[in-house]
């Protein structure tokens, strides 16, 4: 076995000062300050940085530094190391104010001031908006007003100037509508390779390695199309339910919350073209180019490909589980789904009449993300005489969460003096093989932005890409209504009619859980 390694030969990231807005909610306590922290911890946080906090809540510098050290030791998934804690939290800062007032953009300007004065930054700006979406188009209007956000376009197209990068977390928009107008704002304010829209989903290791798979082995790339692969299943699912969300999550659904974002990336990772080069420009351009090619359903098309459900009570983990509709901030006869599965083909040479199947939602069996691409069925005539109705399925299986895996399954003889067939599997997991640090999923999708590698950030064609394909969905479900609606027991692996959906064209579901 190759001897586990965490080595890594990265820089450290480029000098600058990042900003946070919303610095007082659950994103920044959880995930964000916990992945600057593993950042420097792993040598890669620039020497020269500072942090600037903003959130409305009534705080100081020193009160958000003693909040951030509290919770620190909970999220970081490592033991603490002082010398590391000191030098994160010795270069914070912390603005109150409200992010739709000009006085806040000035207090911000003082304090960025102050820090590249006193820590040589170099004027290097990095804005995160972990913020509910409505603030996103009002930050970036004062950040381009204000100038905090302006570039020199001459001196950056020389690399000399300070770069000014904005990061903004998901839903981006919440339909074909409001992704283009949004887009449309922002980049009238800022250009395409300053803003950074962030997907966590892309900084998990095994998101990234399908590229590796795919495109530096030489075995899989020739039969990755139409002639040896049957299907393709993507599923996410959750064991939590809505939980306090209730409010958000009933006017947004599993299809806007997971389909447009999560799923559709790891659609097109497994189904773009090979970008002619390892560069930002190049691999998003394919990932874009695969999603403006899945065929665009028509609304019938759109209900006779896809089901929706909502979960009732039941039970998980052998916890009991109340109906969705009776969860605190939910409409009592909501009609919001919390688990949407779907058919989509698409139109190219590659794929030309393969089925992708999605599948997300909430409260299922068990939470399980995988990738599965089946290869098509061998010819069997020359094992007519054996039980081959028991030959096991090809798959290639990509596990992304809770496990880190890449397994094979296969056909294989049963030992003995009879021909029998049996199915086998086997099954690479990062942990045997690689000594991996810490992680809360953040950090190589910060780094990426510090250093201006956009590779895992879709840009603007390919979030209006995605709402495009998802957009008749959104439309049928609005107008079937309760018609439409399904039913699942908590804890099950989700509705009849998502196993009738791949049952009509003779294939099934691969089990979660």
């Amino acid at each position: 076995m190759t001897p586990k390694t965490g080595a890594t030969t990265a820089r450290p990231a480029d000098p600058c000062c990042l900003v946070i807005f919303g610095a007082s909610g659950d994103l920044t306590h959880r995930l964000l300050v916990p992945a600057l922290y593993n950042l420097a911890a792993a040598g890669l946080l620039p020497q020269a940085f500072g942090l600037v906090g903003v959130a409305r809540s009534p705080s100081s510098s020193e009160a958000f530094r003693a909040d951030l050290a509290k919770s620190l030791p909970q999220f970081a998934g490592r033991p603490i190391d002082q010398n590391v804690l000191k030098r994160v939290l010795g270069c914070v800062a912390y603005v109150q104010g409200d992010p739709d007032d000009d006085s806040t953009y000035t207090k911000i300007g003082q304090e960025l001031a102050r820090i590249e004065r006193e820590r040589s930054t170099r004027g290097n700006r990095l804005f995160y908006l972990a913020t509910p979406p409505a603030g996103f188009a009002p930050i970036g209007r004062h950040l381009g007003e204000s100038g905090l956000a302006r570039e020199n376009g001459a001196d950056r197209a020389a690399d000399r100037g300070p770069w000014r990068r904005v990061i903004i977390e998901k839903p981006f928009g919440t339909d074909l509508a409001s992704a283009h107008a949004l887009n449309e704002k922002l980049l009238g304010i800022l250009k395409e390779d300053q803003i950074f829209r962030i997907d966590h989903y892309l900084g998990k290791e095994t998101v990234q390695n399908i590229m590796v798979l795919r495109f530096a082995n030489g075995l899989f790339e020739p039969i990755w199309n139409r002639n040896h692969i049957d299907h393709v299943q993507i599923t996410v699912a959750e064991s939590l339910t809505v939980g306090r969300r209730g409010n958000y999550y009933d006017t947004t659904g599993a299809l806007r919350d997971m389909v447009p974002n999560h799923l559709f990336q790891l659609l097109s990772l497994i189904a773009m073209e090979p970008p002619s080069r390892f560069a930002a420009d190049a691999v998003r351009a394919e990932k874009a180019q695969v999603l403006e090619a899945v065929q665009i359903p028509t609304t019938a098309e759109a209900l006779h490909n896809s089901v929706r459900a909502q979960y009732d009570n039941g039970f998980v983990e052998n916890q009991p589980i109340e109906p969705y509709r009776k969860t605190k901030d939910v409409d009592p006869r909501s009609t919001t789904e919390t688990y949407v599965a779907l058919k989509l083909m698409i139109d190219n040479w590659r794929w030309a009449d393969v089925p992708f199947y999605l599948r997300t939602g909430k409260a299922l069996r068990g939470k399980q993300t995988e990738v599965a691409i089946k290869f098509k069925q061998a010819p069997i005539a020359m094992f007519r005489d054996t039980p081959v109705d028991r030959l096991a399925e090809n798959f290639l299986v990509i596990g992304i969460q809770p496990n880190d895996c890449i397994g094979l399954e296969f056909n294989a003889k049963v030992p003995g003096p009879s021909i029998a067939l049996g199915g086998v599997s086997m099954t690479f997991r990062y942990d045997d093989y690689f000594e991996a640090a810490p992680s809360t999923g953040y950090e190589t999708l910060i780094y990426d932005c510090m250093t201006g590698d956009a590779i895992l950030y879709p840009r603007a064609d390919g979030i209006e890409a995605g709402w495009r394909v998802v957009q008749p969905f959104i439309d049928a479900f609005r107008d079937a209504r309760d018609r439409q609606l399904a039913k699942y027991r908590a804890g099950s692996e989700g509705p009849k009619e998502a196993d009738e959906l791949l049952a009509r064209d003779g294939r099934r579901w691969r089990p979660i859980g």
